[in-house]
């Protein structure tokens, strides 16, 4: 709630946000709701200094959001590609092939295709299995 208020009641609860660790439940919730506030916020028109000031002291919050999103989004188009190539080579992805998905997103992607396309199943799973 001290996130609501202004001046340095405000920037010092912004701050006490900002050092929770990123994986802390409160941390995400609290952040959502203040990317929802900041959105409906922007939508107003006649913005008091204080709503303005509030806005810009959640940019970069909110800009760090959007980029862990599109990395997020990125990683995963990236793991469902590996799966598809895959499972289109050696039909259905037992728990061996599953296990070196992760291994594989670390290479470039171009590597990866060629990897699949040229290597065994054998090769695959010498190559990329953490057991190794």
């Amino acid at each position: 709630m001290r996130i609501l208020g202004t001046g340095k009641v405000q920037k010092q609860a912004l701050q006490e946000l900002y050092q929770l660790p990123p994986d802390n439940p409160t941390r995400e919730t609290t952040l959502e709701l203040l990317y929802n506030l900041r959105a409906m916020l922007e939508a107003r028109q006649n913005l008091d200094p204080k709503e303005r000031e509030l806005i810009m002291e959640l940019s970069p919050l909110y800009l760090n959001r959007l980029q862990t999103v599109k990395e997020e989004g990125i990683q995963q188009g990236n793991r469902l590609l590996v799966e598809s190539m895959l499972q289109v080579k050696f039909g259905a992805l037992d728990a061996e092939l599953t296990q070196i998905i992760e291994a594989l997103i670390e290479v470039p992607p171009l590597e990866q295709a060629q990897l699949i396309l040229q290597l065994s199943r054998e090769q695959l799973l010498a190559r990329f299995s953490r057991d190794s």
